[in-house]
């Protein structure tokens, strides 16, 4: 049996159920669950940090707790999924494990297929890709395997331009993974991922998901947000907070323990327009064991009506 790791749990029902069993109830805030037939659809997107699946992790070693980690996809069901650290081989189980997914993203060292991920994963029978693309967050952003900034590993963001045929228009979605050690990585690839948004070529609705290794408060985090030296009127917002403005225990790096205190480090970021229907924290575990040393987080999001 699934156990939940929250007190209260019920089904979010933004017209994709999400099993109540997953534990993420106490992390919601539902909005206008009642649909009528003019809305768009919701989209339902999930930023997970797989945990590399070579690590000597003992009994939490991937080959341990793989099934575990398509369980939580499976009852979740989203329909644009930012994985990180993930490498080939992970990528490979998890798609033939969940048929259905289309990928993009290339691994980070060499820009083919060595070293981990940031890939995108989204459901093909609903969308399809109109562009996508990888820049590495260095001086030199299309070299392969590039470093820079005091980063001692090649950090990526991955990138793809979606349409949503339900909806009948096109979204972009960035995943990234930012270094874990040095603030002037986080810093200088946050500006260089604003830039690159800025820079688009359509002016679509934005999602950014990923392990940002930076709490709420971090300047990188701030700046995201239009707080700090905002070189523009971009403003993305963290979806769990449009849902849960006074959630507290939000910590979402586990160590496997099931630890729910420090920062949140993950996100689902949107730009201005989306609505929010609801977001959590996913703190689902078996036995006292977690799906990796991350907890995903979620959220049920409406793209904006189309301007006429």
């Amino acid at each position: 049996m699934l156990r939940v790791g929250v007190s209260r749990a019920r089904a979010l029902r933004t017209g994709l159920l999400v099993a109540s069993a997953l534990g993420i109830g106490g992390c919601l805030s539902e909005r206008g669950a009642q649909e009528t037939l003019a809305d768009p659809p919701v989209l339902t997107v999930m930023s997970f940090n797989l945990r590399y699946g070579t690590a000597d992790d003992g009994p939490n070693s991937w080959p341990h707790r793989r099934e575990l980690v398509f369980d939580v996809l499976r009852e979740v069901g989203p329909y644009v999924l930012g994985t990180q650290e993930a490498l080939r081989f992970q990528l490979d189980e998890l798609r033939a494990g969940l048929p259905g997914f289309g990928e993009i993203g290339v691994g980070r060292d060499d820009g083919r297929t060595e070293g981990e991920y940031v890939a995108i994963l989204y459901r093909e029978d609903r969308l399809e890709i109109l562009e996508h693309g990888t820049f590495w967050f260095s001086d030199t952003p299309e070299v392969a395997g590039s470093m820079g900034w005091g980063a001692r590993l090649p950090r990526i963001c991955t990138w793809a331009r979606l349409r949503d045929r339900a909806a009948g228009r096109a979204f972009y979605v960035y995943n990234v993974h930012l270094d874990h050690q040095s603030q002037e990585s986080r810093e200088n690839s946050v500006r260089l991922l604003v830039q690159r948004i800025l820079a688009r070529a359509h002016a679509d609705p934005l999602i950014v998901t990923g392990d940002f290794n930076a709490g709420e408060d971090n300047p990188a985090m701030r700046y995201l947000r239009g707080e700090v030296e905002s070189p523009s009127d971009l403003r993305l917002r963290d979806s769990f907070r449009i849902a849960n403005p006074d959630a507290v225990e939000v910590g979402t790096f586990n160590a496997f323990r099931g630890v729910t205190t420090g920062p949140k480090i993950d996100a689902v970021l949107v730009s201005d327009g989306w609505e929010v229907n609801a977001a959590a924290i996913v703190r689902t575990g078996r036995d006292d064991r977690y799906p990796s040393d991350h907890f995903p987080v979620v959220a049920t999001l409406r793209l904006p009506p189309l301007r006429r």
